[in-house]
């Protein structure tokens, strides 16, 4: 793995790098069967970015996991597998599909598949015999997600009790847990999406082209920028346009909206987030609008 040093003047960066790799290799050594949620996204390339460091050189002994809904755009599933390939890892594909096919879930009336990824997610951990998950999650995302710790215990369910939460003061992490329970881990935490740019450009990090600007057909839907895919088209009303965008985050293409963009490059891409008032997930997360705690609700049930 090829990477760049961090300048040594880039303070604040270092100081979330060493937070995160500290963690990563507390939960290396304190769980039997850890997972890494990948989804192809920055936020889990960038943590696997980081899962490689805490462990160089040795190979990481941290199974990927990829709750797939089937309404990923191709890009990303190419970059997915391409990682895989590259760096020899272990990747288990939950597949949302695989539910559907068997009756275990059933389509929604809208045709989105994202709140459809708890139960394969908890199902493949039982299977699997996780009892910890890495995440990529971030607390500037979502006010759900600012309020959950970094060690996140599970009960048998999969379910999150806001209430129930363990004090992490001075960054000592409690990841003990009953039998059946599991623990979520989000090492970039404390990171915002600014910070996950920099350090892509700092650590020359590999990201799929959807989060450069490109030319795309895409039409306008409660104010959000879709493409046309497997998950549905335009309605009555609706106009194909072609359009140069990017994605700020990787999600179900039903649900997952572009911005209108022209930033091709890391640099470019920035100074665009820069002066951004709206995160990833605000701004092109139709699934994130169906209500104030739509986060909340979903996390409570099982979800990431």
């Amino acid at each position: 793995m090829t990477t760049t040093a961090l300048s040594a003047t880039d303070v604040s960066l270092r100081e979330l790098e060493a937070e995160s790799i500290e963690i990563i290799r507390e939960v290396i050594a304190e769980f039997d069967r850890p997972a890494l949620l990948f989804s192809g996204g920055k936020d889990s390339a960038v943590l696997l970015h980081l899962a490689r460091k805490a462990i160089s050189p040795a190979p990481l002994p941290i199974t990927l996991l990829h709750v797939d809904t089937g309404h990923n755009l191709p890009e990303v599933i190419e970059f997915r597998d391409r990682i895989i390939a590259d760096g020899g890892h272990r990747l288990v594909v939950a597949a949302v599909e695989e539910w559907l096919a068997d009756g275990r879930l059933t389509e929604r009336p809208d045709g989105t598949r994202n709140p459809l990824q708890t139960v394969p997610l908890l199902d493949t951990i039982a299977g699997e015999k996780f009892d910890a998950l890495l995440g990529g999650a971030r607390r500037d995302e979502d006010r759900a997600r600012a309020k959950e710790r970094i060690f996140s215990v599970r009960d048998s369910f999969g379910g999150w009790d806001p209430r129930k939460q363990r004090p992490e003061l001075w960054r000592i992490y409690n990841g003990r847990h009953a039998p059946g329970e599991h623990t979520r881990v989000f090492p970039i935490s404390n990171w915002t999406e600014l910070d996950v740019w920099r350090y892509i450009e700092a650590e020359n990090v590999a990201l799929p082209s959807i989060y450069y600007a490109h030319q795309r057909d895409v039409f306008q839907r409660d104010g959000m920028w879709l493409t046309p895919g497997p998950w549905g088209g335009p309605r009555d009303g609706e106009t194909l346009e072609t359009l140069s965008v990017r994605y700020r985050t990787v999600g179900d293409g039903s649900c997952t909206g572009a911005v209108q963009s022209t930033a091709t490059t890391v640099t470019e891409v920035i100074e665009e987030i820069s002066v951004s008032t709206l995160t990833e997930r605000g701004a092109t997360r139709a699934d994130d609008r169906l209500s104030e705690a739509a986060m909340e609700d979903r996390k409570r049930e099982g979800y990431f």
